[in-house]
């Protein structure tokens, strides 16, 4: 690399990470085996907060490269064999002014956008729908009080109910189904201990909590199932309390609604002894 400048040897060491965040191994909706960088979102606040992490990963890969080349720099420079007499200099105006003004100016560069990605995560918009969310250990209820306010729940399939090309430890027997391009605000409680719905592929994560309602929202922008699990340690079956949504058409979710409005009028009762047998 003689000849070639710092900056530019940094420049394209840094373009090199950023192209591998993102386009490292990924795929929307569940994860793959050697997986090395977050599932393709499927969402505004998804893609920005992707894009927030790939700048932090080339500002903090800068940052280290120069300390780096700082410390190499003084070891060869100032050793003792190098530089028998020291120097008896103890301050320097400049250099500790610039080394306190450059890091606040890193830091605002980094709260800017870290400041409006979490506004624009946590302030609600104008919904279109709700769903309910409550978590039970260890598996979810759902209710759609916008279309016939029916409830069902949410179960993992255990290994022997599983078919060719499912997911171990992420199906379950129901789905949650939602439209695409909506949004859709998401209402989460808890019935015993603190539960966590998270869907990576929506950048959500969201606590469900005993006694409190809290409230997310998302826009899914692309049909397809998307997996989750709870996000929070809520018992020796934390790990088997996965999440399943299903994101289709408008037309399509129309459908499910009334047929959901019939099946799950007339099988509470079955779910209710079925979720009882699997406690």
């Amino acid at each position: 690399m003689r000849g070639l400048p710092i900056s530019a040897a940094v420049a394209a060491i840094t373009t090199g990470l950023s192209v591998f965040a993102t386009t490292a191994l990924a795929e929307a909706g569940k994860p793959r085996p050697w997986q090395m960088n977050f599932q393709d979102t499927i969402t505004g606040p998804g893609r920005d907060g992707a894009d927030f992490h790939n700048m932090l990963l080339i500002l903090i890969t800068a940052i280290s490269i120069f300390v780096l080349g700082l410390l190499i720099y003084v070891m060869v420079k100032f050793n003792a064999k190098a530089n028998p007499t020291p120097s008896k200099t103890t301050h320097n105006t400049l250099l500790e002014v610039v080394w306190t003004v450059v890091p606040v100016i890193i830091l605002v560069i980094v709260a800017v956008p870290s400041f409006k990605l979490l506004y624009y995560q946590d302030v609600v918009p104008k919904t279109e729908m709700t769903i309910k969310a409550i978590g039970h250990q260890w598996y979810w209820s759902y209710e759609y009080p916008d279309h016939g306010d029916f409830t069902f729940d949410a179960t993992m399939l255990e290994e022997d109910e599983l078919e060719d090309g499912q997911l171990r430890l992420l199906e379950t027997d129901t789905e949650v189904v939602v439209p695409v391009n909506t949004n859709i605000r998401l209402l989460l409680t808890a019935d015993d201990v603190i539960h966590a719905w998270a869907i990576p592929s929506l950048y959500v994560k969201k606590d469900a909590i005993p006694g409190k309602m809290n409230e997310i929202w998302f826009n899914a922008e692309k049909e397809g199932v998307y997996y989750g699990q709870c996000s929070e340690l809520c018992g020796v079956r934390h790990g088997f309390m996965p999440i399943k949504l299903r994101v289709v058409s408008k037309d399509a979710f129309a459908a499910w609604v009334e047929k959901a409005k019939v099946e799950y009028a007339q099988g509470d009762q079955d779910n209710n002894v079925k979720v009882a047998a699997r406690k």
